[in-house]
């Protein structure tokens, strides 16, 4: 599973709610710290490696944007987390013992609707 650093959350944050693709220097002048765009280079381009962004050489300077949204990144965590646990059902068990009443009754209708 990507793990993601401070840095690296910061950036998939803006370009999950950005929803178009950045330069590193516009990604720089986005985030809110004082960062060398050769920073965000080596940043961008751990986040290309773990299949994360995807860069469009087409172009430059050199675009950026998520491969996947934040919703689908969440959904691989959880399946690999699940898939990991030796017992599926407890781990289940403790996640929805956790979740609000709207969130259970969401969970219900989306159940309900397979």
């Amino acid at each position: 599973m990507a793990t993601l650093g401070d840095l690296e959350r910061s950036v998939m944050t803006l370009l999950w709610d950005g929803g178009e693709s950045l330069s590193a220097n516009e990604v720089r002048d986005r985030l809110d710290e004082d960062l060398a765009v050769t920073t965000v280079l080596t940043v961008l381009s751990r986040l290309e490696k773990k299949s994360m962004v995807a860069r469009e050489r087409s172009t430059r300077p050199h675009r950026y944007s998520a491969t996947a949204s934040r919703e689908e990144h969440t959904v691989e965590m959880l399946n690999e987390v699940l898939g990991t646990a030796s017992d599926r059902e407890a781990v289940l068990a403790r996640f929805i013992g956790g979740i609000s009443d709207a969130e259970a009754a969401a969970l219900r209708r989306l159940l309900d609707s397979e």
